[in-house]
């Protein structure tokens, strides 16, 4: 029997927002999302196994590779959960996981070159606004404002 892959079809719309969480971890369920919708042919701008989902998969431990054939099988959230905890490389602790996710959430330019990019993130979204801080801030304003939202 041929799995069936429920993807997002981000044409259309936004992945969740990087700050939603699954088992503790902010970015995982915007990875399932891009990953699901690359094997739906229907990922749009995005891509999975970016820099960003990089951060995710180095912290866990989880191939790329593997993960992408789990996520093809047709399996929901709670299941993909379940796998990356019994095959990731680092086992993390709810401490360890909470720690990163808060870090991931606040984490914001670092230096000079960052500061310039955000900047041009906000002015191609032609928002003129004090409270885009955190790179989560911009993938939330970069999301709303590509489909249609007043920035």
């Amino acid at each position: 029997m041929v799995p069936v892959l429920k993807a997002p079809d981000l044409t259309r719309s936004a992945p969740r927002s990087p700050r939603v969480r699954l088992g503790g971890y902010v970015l995982l369920p915007r990875m399932l999302d891009k990953c699901r919708a690359t094997l739906a042919k229907k990922n749009g701008e995005y891509s999975y196994n970016c820099p960003l989902d990089q951060y995710f998969l180095k912290f866990a431990g989880v191939n790329p590779v593997s993960l992408k054939k789990q996520v093809a099988r047709g399996w929901g959230d709670g299941e993909i959960l379940r796998w990356i905890e019994k095959n990731q490389r680092h086992r993390r602790s709810g401490q360890e996981i909470e720690a990163w996710s808060d870090f991931m959430n606040r984490r914001a330019p670092a230096s000079i070159d960052q500061r310039e990019r955000m900047n041009s993130y906000q002015k191609t979204a032609h928002a003129k606004r004090e409270d885009i801080t955190t790179w989560f801030d911009v993938l939330d304003l970069d999301d709303f404002a590509f489909f249609g939202g007043a920035a």
